[in-house]
């Protein structure tokens, strides 16, 4: 039966509707419309101008329209009387092809006609700091090895028990919660699922993350590098594939990890990483994380190198038990729905083409990691990482040329912005040169 909006604000007790959706840049964008004129929404979406947001469009282009997706039905767990949605963008009645909603969808029709669904979870990884961000706010947060630092946890008690209390509210399945490996900094877990609902509570959460801490005075960063001397932000996706009920990427023999499907998935993820370097780590910032110095506990938990691994956490994939995958490059910046189909995008052609990975190295790649010769290294900036989803012919027919165009030129254009911009460094290294 059809979700009736209108009937289900009556039900709830929903005065207002957040009409959401999300950007290029991961941004999340929404009109705050009335009950009592949710129907017409419903019918014919929210009015926009595309614009005025990150995406490639142009004062002359027609209103675009935010349809929303009456399952995505969401209250606000700290105002219950606003209901949050998720939508599809729309022009000219058309799907806008370049809307990461869209994105995922599209390629995750082509994981059906391939007879299989993508099953996803991700591990959020975020700062609580002061309201400009400059610090972290826990002044005794202070440890050299702070992760799971049970008095620093406890100390954020109320602003992670009322996310966590959120996340069982709406049913998700929350189940822990830590304080990570850099001082501030935590990360909340929830259950894995369908790679669209998992990468629309994604987006929420980072909302609510967000606004729970200006709530409590503080500010929830999913910034990639905040601190260069502490571990950065990652945003480490858990990756399996399902025929109905069954787990395709089982090893029923019990001895290669994953099933023969999965590691050609994963050889779709080694093959294309560089490429996928561009929605997974999408900022200038997100290149200080990766290819990084060890930090402060020791280790900065992020990779380097294209490799992967059994059980051990420092190379770009680990298969940590049988039927399932963590990809560990995304960052905390990563815009959820691109991140999703960009694992999917790769992957499925990994088994289309029945992609060999290559060996599986089992050695620790922060100390041996020079010993691996033959291994592809990850980009060292944005700039190499969208050169590399450019060259892709494979990604663009995937995720759609259009999407990748309008991607490259915008991140292009945040590029050009850094690059002319002057550091401080630049004239001390400089000016007596």
């Amino acid at each position: 039966m059809a979700i009736e909006l209108a009937e289900k604000a009556k039900e709830l007790g929903l005065k207002y509707f957040l009409i959401s959706y999300t950007d290029l840049f991961g941004s999340q964008r929404a009109k705050l419309v009335p009950a009592s004129a949710i129907a017409g929404m419903q019918k014919n979406g929210a009015g926009f101008a595309g614009f005025a947001t990150w995406l490639d469009l142009s004062p002359a282009d027609p209103d675009m329209f935010a349809l929303p997706d009456p399952s995505t039905l969401t209250p606000l767990p700290w105002k219950k009387d606003v209901g949050w949605l998720a939508s599809d963008i729309y022009m000219a009645g058309e799907k806008v092809e370049q809307g990461p909603r869209n994105v995922l969808q599209r390629v995750m029709a082509q994981a059906k006609a391939a007879g299989v669904q993508m099953k996803s979870g991700v591990e959020c990884e975020f700062f609580l700091t002061t309201p400009d961000g400059t610090a972290i706010d826990d002044a005794l947060d202070t440890a050299t090895k702070p992760c799971y630092d049970a008095g620093a946890l406890l100390r954020r008690y109320d602003v992670i028990t009322e996310i966590c209390d959120a996340m069982l509210e709406l049913g998700w399945g929350a189940y822990q919660n830590d304080h990570e490996d850099a001082n501030g900094q935590f990360e909340m877990n929830w259950n894995y699922d369908d790679a669209l609902i998992t990468a629309d509570r994604h987006v929420f959460f980072k909302f609510m993350a967000k606004s729970i801490a200006e709530k409590h005075g503080l500010r929830a960063t999913f910034m990639p590098k905040p601190f260069l001397g502490l571990t950065g932000s990652g945003c480490h996706s858990h990756v399996s594939l399902w025929d109905g009920s069954k787990n395709l990427f089982e090893d029923e023999a019990g001895e290669l990890g994953v099933s023969q499907l999965g590691y050609h998935f994963i050889g779709g993820a080694i093959k294309h990483a560089d490429a996928l370097a561009a929605l997974l780590n999408p900022t200038v910032n997100s290149y200080k994380r990766i290819n990084a110095p060890r930090t402060t506990s020791g280790a900065t938990w992020a990779p380097n190198t294209v490799t992967y691994s059994g059980n051990n956490r420092t190379h770009m994939v680990r298969i940590p038990e049988s039927g399932r995958f963590e990809m560990r490059l995304a960052d905390g910046a990563a815009n959820p729905y691109l991140l999703q189909a960009g694992i999917l995008a790769a992957g499925l052609d990994g088994i289309e083409n029945k992609i060999d990975p290559g060996k599986r190295l089992d050695i620790n790649m922060y100390t041996d990691g020079h010993l691996v010769t033959d291994a592809k290294r990850l980009p060292l900036n944005l700039l190499d990482a969208l050169r590399a989803l450019e060259a892709s012919e494979t990604l663009k027919a995937s995720l759609g040329e259009d999407f990748v165009k309008s991607y490259i030129k915008l991140k292009h254009g945040e590029w050009n912005e850094y690059a002319a911009h002057l550091s401080d460094w630049e004239r001390k290294a400089t000016l007596d040169c």
